[in-house]
Order: C-alpha cells, then structure tokens, then sequence
C-alpha cells in the first residue's frame, strides 16, 4: 500500500477531477442506449485501440464510420491504409471478420446478445475468449464493456499496471497477460479501491488520467 501521503495526494487529485470522470462515465452509459450501430462502432474503437492509442483509435473509426457497418474487408483496408491508420492490414480484417461473425450469430443485435449474459464475468468471456471476436484479450473486452456502460471492469493497460507497480498494490511478478493473472489484479484494483474509498471504474480513470494528462475512454 502507498504512504498515507500519496494516498492524500490521489484524492485531491480525484475530488479535482471526479465532475470530469463521472460525466465520461455517463457519456459510457449513452453509448449503449442509442443501440446497435453505436455498440459496434465502440467494439471496433476498441479493435483498433489495441496496440495503439486512444487518440488513434477514435480518430481510425472517424476515417471509416461510413463504411464500418456494410463495407468489405479490402474497402475497409484501403480507407485505414489511406488515412495512415497503424496495422492497417490486421486491424481492418479484424473488424470485418468480427463483424461478420457477429452478424451470423445474432444478425448484429449486439444489445439483445450482451443482454443474454447474466454474470459480467460470462460477458466479458465471451469477448475476451471466443476465436472469432478478433483482437480483443481481456484488457480490450474491458475496454469495451466499461466503454458502453457495464461497471466492475477494470482496463488494465501499461498505464494502470505500471500505476499499481509504483504504488505497491501489486509485484513486478504479476502479469495480466492470461486471464487469471488479469482477475488478480482487478481484484486488487477493486480491494485499494475500496481501502482508499474512491469507486473502482473512477480510479481506474483517475490513474490513466494521472498518466496521459487526459480523461478519454
């Protein structure tokens, strides 16, 4: 655990930001209740984010929202490869597969398929497991579900691990590369969180924030 003043110093720095990261947790939640195109247009951010950045990736899905939903595999390449899109290869056929996976599966009622799951762990499993949701592991199902609304899941990029390194919630050792080393330290994310008294999915947004200079998504 950090000293009492680091601790101190957190939540100032949280009391100074939290109208900023409950107005983007809310903007979270809207996502999800304008519907399908919208929750597909933030499964692709994510896609895209992976390996990048969040900058990167929301100006990536500007480049291709018009054709995120109909265009073909090679259509969607082009266009990334055009507007200078990191991996614009891998990422493009990502989403086209995914998307057509998801269209067989549910015809792209993205809503009436994350509503099915009942435990938030089967949710984020789903997204995170299943070979034919290309380029997401669980850091990135996170990201997704966090981003349309969902609580409880931590975003455990570099940004948040190296966090909980420096503070000493978690060792050097500890890696969220497989699913139970990613559970382990959300769980620790979540006990600091409720041992210092600030929301998990707000702390989790304040460290990034305390990283980057910024509250995105």
């Amino acid at each position: 655990m950090p000293g009492k003043e680091f601790i101190a110093e957190l939540k100032t720095d949280y009391r100074a930001k939290r109208p900023l990261i409950t107005a983007r947790l809310s903007e979270f939640k809207e996502v999800y209740e304008k519907g399908d195109r919208a929750i597909f247009e933030e499964l692709c951010y994510c896609i895209l984010t992976a390996g990048s950045s969040a900058r990167m990736g929301m100006r990536t899905v500007e480049a291709l929202r018009d054709i995120l939903h109909a265009g073909g595999e090679r259509e969607l390449q082009q266009r990334a490869e055009k507007n200078r899109v990191r991996f614009w290869r891998i990422r493009p056929s990502y989403i086209y597969q995914t998307r057509e996976h998801l269209r067989g599966l549910c015809g792209l009622e993205l809503r009436k398929l994350i509503d099915s799951f009942a435990c938030p762990q089967a949710r984020r499993d789903f997204f995170a497991r299943s070979k034919a949701i290309k380029g997401l592991g669980y850091k990135e199902a996170s990201h997704f579900l966090r981003n349309i609304g969902f609580r409880g899941y931590a975003i455990l990029d570099k940004h948040i691990v190296n966090s909980l390194r420096e503070m000493g919630v978690i060792t050097k050792k500890l890696r969220p590369t497989t699913r139970a080393g990613y559970l382990e330290i959300e769980q620790r994310l979540a006990r600091f969180a409720g041992e210092i008294g600030i929301d998990m999915d707000h702390l989790d947004l304040l460290l990034w924030s305390r990283k980057t200079g910024e509250i995105l998504k």
